[in-house]
């Protein structure tokens, strides 16, 4: 559904995206991921022909986005960051000006903002001014008219950005029973986002792509993938390290430090996983184990790794003060 093929886009001596290219087909949710300013909204910009590339481009259901504008951009419901709107115009007198533009007329105009209406459950609010409306309900609002032509290519700039903890959970609700037959690309900088919804997962950074997979191969990335925590009394828990570290799968065992309690984390030296090694001698030693648990990895360990430019070496002289 979706073919974007080395997009670069520059702004004077600027790189914003950098040659990069991938598909997504049908029934796929593509998480697109990275700091501020690594290149996401204006690669989605480019592939809904908001934004002209510098090289490269889009197929969207076949259409190229330079070549064939109208054809392509008639496949895609685009939800722009900020969720643009008339703020005069009233949600519903908004929607209807969106059915009218996308081709509908009469009572099919007026059924499909019902229909989009119920989805997103912004009933309540058609009859207001957008301008009045919460940030939240803004951009729900701006969802419902991406979705109102039930287009196959779903482009969405943080989808939730503005919503209370029910609406998000509404929001990926409605993402995940629409996948199914569509192809979508969600712009987030929410972690558990990616993992609740999405099938796919991509990190971008300086305008490239750095990391690509299902959320469950980029977690296992992570320094965490099959690390087990295992909660003991600090006295037991130091009398148990040595022990631990031993075990011949076990590559380093650490004090907890992230704020659980207290506790160690093992981390294995290679991809097998470990936790049934630590029962067996916990067991064995009867030691008081109040929690063990085997991690699968942690998408933001991975993404702190992939965007985050390594520290500075230390210098090989001390550095003299003036006099």
């Amino acid at each position: 559904m979706l073919d974007i093929i080395r997009l670069t886009k520059k702004f004077g001596p600027l790189v914003a995206v950098d040659d990069v290219s991938f598909t997504v087909p049908a029934g796929q949710v593509l998480g697109f991921l990275g700091p501020n300013g690594a290149g996401k909204s204006t690669t989605m910009k480019m592939i809904a022909g908001f934004l002209a590339p510098t090289s490269g481009t889009a197929l969207v259901g076949g259409y190229n986005i330079q070549r064939r504008p109208l054809q392509a951009k008639r496949q895609i419901g685009y939800l722009p960051e900020g969720a643009p709107a008339y703020p005069d115009m009233s949600a519903a007198e908004f929607l209807g000006f969106v059915a009218r533009i996308r081709g509908y007329r009469g009572a099919e105009a007026r059924k499909r903002v019902a229909h989009i209406a119920a989805l997103i459950h912004i009933e309540d609010v058609l009859p207001q001014p957008i301008e009045t409306l919460s940030k939240g309900y803004r951009r729900r609002v701006g969802v419902a008219q991406a979705l109102l032509h039930d287009p196959p290519v779903v482009i969405l700039d943080e989808p939730t950005d503005g919503l209370d903890p029910n609406q998000k959970h509404e929001m990926r609700g409605i993402i995940r029973q629409m996948s199914a037959d569509k192809a979508i690309i969600i712009s987030t900088h929410l972690l558990e986002e990616v993992e609740a919804v999405c099938s796919r997962a991509m990190i971008i950074a300086h305008g490239r792509v750095l990391a690509d997979g299902t959320p469950a191969e980029l977690a296992a990335r992570s320094r965490y993938h099959n690390a087990v925590r295992l909660v003991l009394p600090a006295a037991a828990g130091a009398a148990a390290m040595p022990e631990l570290s031993a075990l011949p799968g076990v590559a380093a065992v650490e004090p907890a430090s992230d704020g659980d309690g207290e506790g160690l984390w093992i981390f294995p030296r290679g991809p097998r996983p470990i936790v049934a090694d630590i029962a067996e001698l916990a067991r064995a030693r009867g030691w008081p184990v109040a929690g063990l648990r085997a991690e699968r990895g942690r998408l933001d360990d991975v993404f702190r790794a992939i965007t985050m430019p390594a520290a500075p070496s230390a210098p090989d002289r001390p550095i003299r003060r003036a006099a």
